[in-house]
């Protein structure tokens, strides 16, 4: 995923489906998207230029998928959303290989950003 120097860019993408080997058939063989496997409820996919995943660990999510950024400073770059006027709606929580958090933008789309751990 995202690296220094990437700060507050799009790093990833990702799909909330019921059924990861479902999805890994539908984008491999219709795309040509490569994966790989990081335990039972996270996939993660490349097109060749984006990586993004796949997780059974979230509600599906009906009209698209959560865009992730990246951010060097988690801290800082919430304190920034809250004050544009964005809504902290996921407060921010560990999973392999970093941190993140969730907030709704003013349009009310629902994004997330990261940091390394």
């Amino acid at each position: 995923m995202g690296t220094r120097g990437q700060d507050r860019q799009i790093d990833n993408i990702e799909f909330n489906v019921s059924d990861i080997a479902r999805s890994k058939a539908f984008y491999g063989g219709v795309f040509g998207w490569t994966f790989t496997d990081y335990g039972p409820t996270y996939c993660e996919f490349s097109d060749g230029r984006l990586t993004g995943g796949f997780t059974t660990g979230e509600e599906v999510r009906p009209g698209g998928p959560l865009v992730i950024l990246f951010a060097d400073d988690l801290a800082e770059t919430q304190r920034r959303v809250e004050a544009a006027g964005a809504t902290v709606v996921r407060p921010v929580f560990s999973f392999p290989g970093g941190r993140r958090f969730h907030f709704r933008d003013p349009d009310g789309y629902e994004l997330a950003v990261w940091s390394a751990a």
